[in-house]
């Protein structure tokens, strides 16, 4: 077990970006649509049963989550989006309080996309890139539920959304994660520990 993350716990849960913790050292979001399996994945790989909620309920996270790993190391639970039953105003209430995360973050050093491997790209899925992309983060598409396809089907997914995540450029990483089979643990916490490792977000090869 990797011991940064078997040592995250619950820090706080802002509604709005000014109840977030000061914005100082690093933190990597995860965000996804409803149901995407994304606290799942979370508390995957935290190692931890509980540390996210799931619910079979979409739309139930309403909160930017903070989990904190260590002193100035971070992981965040991002709202989820798609089919929250909830009004239409809050909808928008939340994207507004995502975009203005995800665009003003300074401690923000990466960004994970959670997709259901069966239904990847979807509108908000290929907004959200467009927003890392933007910001010039780095991204992990994190294909989540790989153990509902075969293998071969779980490659062809993986090289499609390769193909298309990375036409626009900018630094993105693709990994199928299962859950319930712990697939793809290790890669993407590799990954996690390169993007929260020493230092402050811009100051990478200079530690």
């Amino acid at each position: 077990m990797h011991p940064l993350y078997q040592g995250a716990h619950f820090l706080t849960a802002a509604t709005r970006i000014e109840q977030a913790p000061p914005d100082s050292g690093r933190e990597v979001a995860f965000v996804g649509r409803s149901n995407a399996g994304k606290s799942s994945a979370i508390n995957t790989l935290c190692h931890q049963k509980a540390l996210a909620r799931t619910s079979k309920t979409p739309g139930r996270t309403q909160q930017l989550i903070f989990f904190e790993l260590d002193a100035g190391r971070r992981l965040v639970d991002l709202p989820g989006y798609g089919y929250a039953r909830v009004s239409e105003a809050v909808k928008l209430e939340w994207q507004a309080e995502l975009a203005r995360y995800l665009e003003w973050r300074a401690s923000l050093a990466g960004l994970v996309i959670v997709m259901d491997i069966r239904h990847p790209l979807a509108e908000f899925d290929r907004q959200m890139l467009a927003w890392g992309l933007r910001r010039g983060l780095p991204i992990l598409a994190l294909l989540t539920k790989a153990d509902k396809l075969k293998r071969g089907a779980v490659a062809a997914t993986l090289a499609a959304v390769r193909r298309e995540a990375g036409a626009n450029g900018g630094e993105v990483h693709c990994e199928p994660f299962s859950a319930l089979d712990r697939v793809g643990i290790e890669p993407v916490q590799a990954r996690l520990d390169l993007w929260l490792g020493p230092g402050l977000p811009g100051e990478i090869g200079q530690d």
